[in-house]
This record gives structure tokens, sequence and C-alpha cells, in this order.
């Protein structure tokens, strides 16, 4: 169970401040949400080979964010467990293949990118520009080395790090908006 104790700092425990104590109701409907927003977020892409681009790591840095670091892995890892039994969440469908393909180490890597910045969502680091621009920096890093790991694997180190890092670097910074307001 998620209490408001674990994400006190997140923008999530801020919701229901003054709701009475279901904390398990909240944190129940929270995942439900941050699935589905990652579920949609898979969609939404742009066609690259091996891998897709799409707007999944805004999501899970978004979740890490606003959820918190334990909220927030368990969302994601929800999202994870919710394609391997085969429901339609990932870019190309559900099921245990995806978790062997070229993208799982994209996958993997949400973990750790959405406990790492609700580990410094959670510390109050996202209220300046320059260290929230960081702490996604860093979460954004999780997602391409862990992803790139893998696809290096599959594919050779020289081309995973052109396919599956250098083609991505524009796109992902586009997707953190230098003009945004510090939370």
């Amino acid at each position: 169970m998620i209490t408001k104790r674990h994400y006190s700092y997140a923008i999530a425990s801020r919701l229901w401040a003054g709701a009475p104590d279901k904390s398990q109701w909240h944190s129940i409907i929270l995942v439900v949400l941050g699935t589905a927003l990652l579920a949609i977020s898979a969609h939404i892409q742009v066609p690259f080979w091996p891998v897709k681009m799409s707007m999944q790591s805004f999501v899970v840095l978004s979740l890490g964010v606003i959820y918190g670091s334990r909220l927030g892995t368990l969302t994601v890892l929800a999202y994870l467990f919710e394609g391997a039994i085969g429901l339609p969440v990932f870019q190309n469908g559900g099921g245990l293949a995806h978790f062997i393909g070229p993208t799982v180490g994209y996958l993997l890597g949400f973990v750790g990118a959405v406990w790492m910045v609700g580990i410094f969502a959670e510390r109050r680091a996202m209220r300046s520009l320059p260290t929230a621009f960081c702490v996604l920096l860093i979460g954004d890093s999780i997602i391409m080395l862990v992803g790139m790991a893998w696809l290096a694997n599959l594919i050779g180190f020289e081309k995973a790090l052109s396919v599956g890092f250098l083609n991505f670097l524009p796109a992902e910074a586009l997707k953190k908006d230098p003009d945004c307001e510090p939370w």
C-alpha cells in the first residue's frame, strides 16, 4: 500500500490533501490513470528503426515528478504487467514477445527513470528550472542508456549508438520545454 507519507512532496499527494484518509483507493486510481496515460502515449509515435519514438519517456518522467518514486514505480510496473499479459498497451500491442525484442531495454529503463526522478521530486529538486532540467536529463539518460545497452546486445554497439541513441536526441530535447514553470 502506498500512503501519503510515501509521496508527500510529490504533486499527487496534493490532489486529495483535505480528503479523508483513503490513500489505498487514491493510489489505485492514480495507478490506473498512469497506466492509461502510458498506453495512450505509446501510440503517439514517430516511426524510426529498430525502435519507434513515442511520448512514453515524457509520460514516465512526468509520473516520477507527479507521483513520486514509489507510486510512479508501481505505476510503470503495473503498465509492464499489463503489456506482459497481452493488453495492447505497447507500441505494437502486448504480450511477452515484447520483452525479448529491441524495445525491452527502454521498457526496463522506464522503471529506473521513474524511480530516480521520483526520488528527486520527493526531495523537492523540481523547485528550480536548472535542477528540474538536470533531474529530467538524468531520468531520460537512464531510459536511453538501458535501452541502448539492450539494443547493443542485439545489433552491436556502433549501430545501437546510432539508431538507438543519437537519432533520438533532438526529439528528446524537444520534449523538455525550457520555458516551463518550475515545480
